[in-house]
């Protein structure tokens, strides 16, 4: 029982000092000087920024340098082949639950369900990639 309190109260003033001040970083913090106020967010007030725009849809560069190329069908298409295997992964998965002891041992578990199953977000942000393209003309 011991080491378990021992353990209890590492994390405990572990987790207090994360909060507690100390005098370097307090010292830094004296010496800055703000121009504005300092929880002004920095990207809005960098209008250059790559990540900002003020259209309703952002500029195909957000997407990278390879999706950036890519026209809005291919990304299209793309979205619907991830889509799809993430159908074929959820419905493989649901028939091997179905089998007698498939639960108890995990044999429903298989690694390419597991793949199959990243087409969701894969799916999604192409989707989301092929109406940026869309919208900017690709």
């Amino acid at each position: 029982m011991s080491k378990f309190s021992f353990v209890l109260l590492s994390i405990l003033v572990a987790a207090c000092s994360a909060f507690a001040p100390s005098s370097s970083l307090a010292s830094v913090t004296k010496e800055q000087t703000f121009t504005s106020s300092p929880f002004a967010l920095n990207a809005v007030e960098d209008y250059d920024s790559e990540t900002y725009w003020e259209d309703e849809y952002p500029p195909s560069k957000v997407l990278g340098p390879i999706m950036s190329k890519m026209p809005s069908g291919m990304l299209g298409a793309l979205s619907l082949v991830f889509l799809a295997s993430l159908v074929v992964s959820i419905s493989g998965s649901a028939a091997l639950q179905q089998e007698p002891g498939a639960m108890n041992t995990g044999s429903w578990v298989k690694w390419y369900y597991i793949l199959g199953s990243f087409g969701g977000p894969l799916a999604w942000g192409t989707h989301v990639a092929a109406w940026i393209q869309r919208k900017n003309g690709m």
